[in-house]
């Protein structure tokens, strides 16, 4: 499989945590079938970056992909991770279902004439709101609002999801 464009929707990220916007997805949807695409034409890949060197799926990514593309009769997860090492794995629902490894590189022999680094960079700088991952941690002993807003923040949101705490290792 060779990904041949790539588009970015709205989203805030930290280092731990992607939300995508809804009205950005839909919007984007829209545009694409008014192209005449079908959804397994653009909507079936998810490929992201991991800060570190490991290219391996969290835990909120594996979510995350069983969430968004769960019910898909096909799609794939990959991961480019800022050390260079990648992963990607095909997800099938069709027949008895499972999911296989499959090789992922950055084919960087081959053409890409749509490349504009400008371009990536303006698209890049409005679409993506980074965000502190630690934004709204209360020091020991502040007051009951700074906890109350902290346990409302991003960060601990997931924590209350059953399935997360069924996948720990504990």
């Amino acid at each position: 499989m060779l990904i041949e464009d790539i588009a970015i929707v709205k989203q805030q990220c930290t280092a731990i945590h992607v939300q995508f916007d809804d009205d950005a997805v839909a919007d984007f949807f829209d545009q694409q079938i008014d192209l005449g695409r079908r959804p397994e034409t653009f909507a079936r890949v998810w490929i992201h970056t991991h800060p570190g060197d490991s290219a391996q799926p969290s835990l909120t990514d594996e979510k995350t992909f069983r969430r968004v593309f769960g019910k898909c009769d096909w799609a794939v997860m990959a991961i480019l991770a800022r050390g260079g090492e990648t992963t990607a794995r095909l997800r099938f629902n069709t027949g008895p279902g499972g999911a296989l490894p499959i090789p992922a590189k950055v084919a960087f022999e081959s053409p890409f004439p749509a490349s504009n680094q400008l371009l990536w960079s303006q698209d890049y700088q409005s679409k993506i709101q980074t965000r502190d991952p630690y934004h709204g941690i209360c020091l020991p002993g502040e007051s009951e609002d700074c906890v109350h807003r902290m346990n409302e923040g991003s960060i601990f949101r997931d924590a209350n999801e059953a399935d997360l705490w069924e996948a720990a290792f504990w």
